[in-house]
């Protein structure tokens, strides 16, 4: 349990436009040995009011995607670049990802992640450190320096975009089943596949 409360931030004054449209910090949930971490942008309304990132609509279809390919949420770790809520579901700013990012860096350090999913195109530039087109590079895998740390960071699209694109969906999932094949998660549930029969 101490491990677990080492990667919660409590107190943090550092954007104060957060500060101010915040209801609480939005920590990381999940293990604190969990071999694939997904990392989004920041939390959206439904994250700021429940105090944990992906609950709301994407919750939703990131849950969905897991129990397709047998893992549970309670095996993976679910963080974001930013743990306060920006004012009106605006990205956060260069200088409050800034401000965020030890952190992030921290929990990625202490978690030692087998693979790191980012989840849309503000965490896959912050981690990546460059431009990059979600749609056409999901699915790709790099190997990045995270805090001094080489890391293997494997970009994937929001689950979000999966709701106005349905095109989309497809993308998610296989990435979402190449993430646990590189974590090394068993497939939990047979039941949940029987597609390959």
């Amino acid at each position: 349990m101490s491990e677990m409360e080492d990667l919660r931030v409590t107190a943090c004054e550092r954007c104060p436009e957060l500060v101010e449209s915040r209801n609480r910090i939005v920590n990381g949930t999940g293990p604190d040995d969990a071999e694939l971490l997904f990392v989004g942008e920041g939390p959206g309304a439904n994250e700021d009011a429940e105090g944990e990132p992906f609950v709301g609509r994407s919750g939703s279809v990131l849950d969905d995607g897991l129990r397709a390919i047998g893992v549970d949420r309670s095996a993976v770790r679910i963080t974001n670049c930013v743990r306060c809520r920006p004012p009106e579901n605006r990205d956060p700013t260069t200088e409050e990802l800034a401000n965020c990012r030890g952190y992030l860096e921290t929990e990625i350090d202490r978690l030692g992640p087998e693979v790191i999913v980012t989840l849309g195109k503000v965490p896959s530039e912050h981690l990546l450190e460059r431009s990059v087109a979600v749609t056409k590079e999901a699915g790709e895998i790099e190997e990045v320096r995270i805090g001094g740390e080489p890391r293997r960071v494997l970009i994937n699209v929001h689950p979000a975009a999966t709701l106005y694109d349905r095109s989309q969906s497809e993308t998610f999932e296989s990435t979402l089943e190449q993430a646990a094949d590189l974590a090394g998660l068993e497939n939990s549930s047979d039941q949940s596949r029987l597609d390959g029969f």
